[in-house]
C-alpha cells in the first residue's frame, strides 16, 4: 500500500482560489482568456466554486468572519427576479443548482418555493417526469443530466419538494435503471456487450453517445440518490461497468491526466456502488490504487500559474472532489494535514 501526502497539490489548489478573489469579496472564474470568450470578473461559478473548494479543503471562511458575508453577498447578487442563476457555460437548471448549493454551505439557502419559481413546471408528478422522459438521453446524457438532476437538487434545497415529490422522483430513477449497465435510462445506451460480455464497442444506437458518457451523466443522478439514502437498482451491474471502462481504458483519452469533472464521477460511481455490496469489493480497491496512482502524479507536476485547467474554478472544483472521495475510498492512503470534507456528503449538486 502507497501512501500520498497531498498537502503540496492542496497548497497550489488554495492559492489558485485566492488569486482569484476580487475586491468586493467575490470571485472570478478565470483569471486569463486567450481566445476572447470568457466572462472575466465575477461569474456564477467562480463564486460557487471558490466556496465549494474552501469548504472541501478546510479553509472556509469562518462565522463573524468578513469574508464569509461578502461571498455569500456576491452569489445572491447573480441571482434573477425568478429565482434562477444564468450563466453562459452551463443549462439554467445547472447554474440554480450549483448557486443554491454553494449557498447551503452558509446556511443561506432563501426558503420555500418561490425562490425558484422558474422551475414551478416541475413540481407536478406530470411535469416532472415530462423533463426526465425530454431529456436526450442517447445522444447526449452527460450535458442532459445537469438538468435531470439539478431540477432535484433546486426544489430540495429551497424546501419545495416534500417527500411525496422525492418519491416520485426516484420511483422514476429506479424504474427507468438500465439493467446491463446499471446506470442510465434502460434502452438509451447505443452499444452493447458481444458475445462473451466483456466489451461495450458494439454499437446498436445510430448517433449514440459513448458509454463513458453515460457514466459522466448517471453520477449527477447518484449523488441524488447518496444525498436522499436511496439505493441503487443495480450496483453489481455498475461496478462491472466501471472497472470495464478502467482497465479497458473506455473513460475518455485524457480521463486522469486532466482537472475537471470526469474523474469523480468515476471514482464517485465505483466507490458508492461499493458500499451497496460486496461484489468486487478488492477489485474495487485496486482500480481506485491504480487511478489514484495516475492522477495524483499528474496533479503534482503542474504549475498553477499557468495551467489552462488549473485557470478555470469550475474544473478545478471538479479536481478538488476526487481528491476528497479518494481518501474516503481509500482510508490511510490520501494523506492530508486537514481531512477533505466532499461537499456532497453534506448536500446534492456539483
Amino acid at each position: 500500500m502507497k501512501i500520498h501526502n497531498i498537502d503540496p497539490i492542496i497548497e497550489k489548489i488554495h492559492s489558485v482560489v485566492k488569486s482569484h478573489r476580487l475586491e468586493d469579496g467575490g470571485y472570478c472564474r478565470w483569471l486569463w482568456d486567450k481566445n476572447g470568450t470568457r466572462q472575466l470578473g465575477i461569474n456564477e461559478y467562480g463564486c460557487a466554486d471558490a466556496a465549494n473548494i474552501l469548504y472541501t479543503i478546510g479553509a472556509f471562511p469562518a462565522y463573524g468572519d468578513p469574508a464569509r458575508d461578502e461571498l455569500v453577498k456576491s452569489i445572491l447578487s447573480l441571482r434573477h427576479p425568478d429565482g434562477s442563476f444564468r450563466e453562459r457555460t452551463h443549462h439554467p437548471i445547472h447554474t440554480t443548482a450549483h448557486c443554491l448549493a454553494a449557498l447551503e454551505l452558509f446556511d443561506a439557502v432563501p426558503q420555500s418555493a418561490e425562490p425558484c419559481e422558474f422551475l414551478a413546471p416541475y413540481r407536478t408528478k406530470e411535469g416532472l417526469y415530462a423533463l426526465l422522459d425530454s431529456l436526450l438521453w442517447v445522444e447526449n446524457p452527460w450535458p442532459q443530466s445537469h438538468q435531470g438532476a439539478g431540477v432535484y437538487a433546486s426544489m430540495l434545497l429551497t424546501g419545495a419538494a416534500d417527500l411525496e415529490w422525492q418519491n416520485w422522483y426516484f420511483d422514476w430513477l429506479w424504474e427507468h435503471t438500465d439493467d446491463e449497465y446499471g446506470m442510465s435510462r434502460t434502452g438509451t445506451i447505443g452499444h452493447r456487450a458481444d458475445d462473451r460480455g466483456n466489451r461495450f464497442d458494439r454499437p446498436v444506437i445510430d448517433k449514440a453517445a459513448p458509454v463513458c458518457h453515460h457514466l459522466y451523466g448517471w453520477f449527477h443522478y447518484m449523488f441524488n440518490m447518496e444525498h436522499a439514502k436511496r439505493p441503487l437498482r443495480w450496483p453489481e451491474k455498475l461496478i462491472d461497468t466501471c472497472i470495464h471502462l478502467w482497465k479497458n481504458r473506455g473513460l475518455t483519452d485524457v480521463f486522469a491526466h486532466e482537472i475537471g469533472f470526469m474523474e469523480i464521477d468515476w471514482v464517485f460511481a465505483i466507490n458508492r456502488a461499493s458500499r451497496q455490496t460486496a461484489y468486487r469489493f478488492d477489485e474495487v480497491r485496486e482500480c481506485l490504487r491504480e487511478f489514484a496512482e495516475e492522477h495524483i502524479a499528474y496533479l503534482d507536476g503542474l504549475d498553477p500559474d499557468t495551467h489552462e485547467g488549473m485557470n478555470d474554478l469550475h474544473a478545478l472544483f471538479g479536481t478538488v472532489c476526487v481528491l476528497a472521495e479518494l481518501q474516503r475510498a481509500l482510508p490511510g492512503e490520501i494523506i492530508t494535514e486537514r481531512p477533505l470534507r466532499l461537499v456532497l456528503d453534506r448536500r446534492p449538486f456539483i
